[in-house]
């Protein structure tokens, strides 16, 4: 395992019709992508939450940037 890789479940439940759930998805793997580099060589899988489809791109990339933060700390103890 040499870097981070990633994994989606985006239920029906969580963001409803098939425009809402893809839209949720691409916002994910491009925070992804952008912050690969940075996180340890972990499998992260994301489990999208009813309020996601909700909720706007400005927040849904600053929830990602913080769980990322986050996963980096959490590594870099162990």
């Amino acid at each position: 395992m040499g870097r981070a890789r990633l994994g989606l479940a985006v239920g029906v439940k969580a963001a409803g019709n098939a425009a809402r759930r893809n839209r949720l998805k691409r916002l994910v793997r491009e925070s992804f992508r952008h912050r690969q580099q940075d996180l340890p060589p972990v499998d992260v899988v994301i489990n999208a939450r009813a309020g996601a489809a909700r909720s706007g791109n400005d927040a849904i990339r600053a929830s990602l940037a913080a769980h990322w933060d986050r996963i980096v700390r959490r590594c870099a103890r162990s």
